[in-house]
């Protein structure tokens, strides 16, 4: 039997997660702990994705959110090496870019516990980015390294990483394509919100780089202003966002502001608007696996195939490409599959 330990403490963990978890559960071969940092502390941002997307409750949960970067992942890190120590699973499985994310890998590495990161290589080549910082150390301590695109293969290529370093997809399709018929059946977010399908702009905002200065969060809000006389601009408030508005004295008039929503609403919401506008990495994906047009509100991103294939552009300057094609590399819906086939592999 291998025991996999899985640390998660952010939305899109719990949304590639909750792939990964499925396929473990299918297997008499896999068992899996589930360790919640709780880096998101928000209910609407935690608790109900557990609940939507069918995720076991996690066997710890930390409840480390908020504080500097440097004290949160101090405590993240003692927490997880204390779990790691009296269990000693086989594997560490980890995702992304977060500081849980860094924790686990170096919780595990000092305990010589192997790690598997899953989205593995990507670069957006920005280290003012505390999120780069942790990718790129977090790569260089894994095991295996599941890369969702061919790109973010060559990107550890020429850090000099290829060993056990696999390009698999991207799990985060999986969970798109279990949870989109799904939130059609039950999700009425938009009827709520009194939306017009196919007439309203969906945004979401919550990088320290747009937030972390008065000047940059009036940028983006002017923006979103300006997109708001169109059509109405909804945007889900990000606590992060919610917070630096108000420390900066700047309001959201003219937005259509709501709470954090679960992932159901968040589909039904991708499904049924007119484009996005997003500093987040992973509703860039969502965007395109809902066939949606992103404007990503940032000077560089890591889904550098979603700009080429004419679906993403970078705030400020550039334009979409055309015509617009397919991205291949996200692969066919069972990347999950894939990473525990290369895991049991390595055993």
């Amino acid at each position: 039997m291998t025991t996999i330990l899985t640390v998660v403490g952010a939305r899109p963990q719990f949304i590639k997660a909750a792939a990964v978890s499925r396929a473990i559960r299918a297997r008499d071969s896999m068992s899996e702990i589930m360790v919640h940092t709780g880096q998101h502390f928000d209910a609407n941002m935690s608790d109900v994705f557990f609940d939507e997307l069918e995720i076991a409750p996690p066997t710890h949960h930390l409840g480390i959110g908020g504080g500097g970067h440097g004290r949160m992942t101090g405590r993240m890190l003692e927490g997880i090496e204390e779990i790691l120590e009296a269990g000693r699973p086989d594997w560490v499985l980890i995702y992304g870019d977060t500081n849980s994310t860094i924790a686990g890998a170096l919780a595990a590495a000092k305990l010589h516990i192997p790690v598997a990161h899953v989205e593995a290589g990507l670069r957006s080549f920005n280290k003012r980015m505390p999120e780069e910082i942790n990718r790129v150390l977090t790569d260089h301590v894994s095991t295996l390294l599941f890369c969702p695109t061919q790109a973010a293969v060559g990107n550890l290529a020429k850090e000099g990483v290829t060993t056990g370093v696999h390009h698999v997809g991207d799990v985060m399709y999986d969970a798109t394509l279990n949870a989109r018929a799904k939130a059609r059946e039950t999700s009425d977010i938009v009827g709520q919100l009194r939306l017009e399908p196919g007439k309203y702009v969906l945004s979401t905002v919550h990088r320290a780089e747009n937030t972390e200065s008065r000047e940059s969060l009036e940028s983006v809000l002017d923006y979103l202003k300006a997109k708001a006389v169109g059509m109405p601009v909804v945007l889900p408030l990000h606590p992060r966002t919610s917070a630096a508005a108000k420390k900066h004295g700047l309001d959201f008039d003219s937005l259509t502001v709501i709470d954090p929503v679960g992932y159901l609403d968040m589909m039904a919401l991708l499904d049924g608007c007119a484009e996005v506008l997003t500093d987040s990495g992973g509703v860039q994906k969502e965007a395109y696996f809902h066939r949606k047009p992103c404007t990503t509100l940032r000077k560089e991103t890591e889904w550098v195939e979603t700009i080429e294939a004419g679906w993403n552009r970078l705030w400020k300057g550039t334009d979409f490409k055309s015509p617009r094609t397919n991205i291949a590399d996200y692969g066919d819906g069972k990347s999950a599959e894939q990473i525990l086939n290369l895991i049991e592999m390595a055993r």
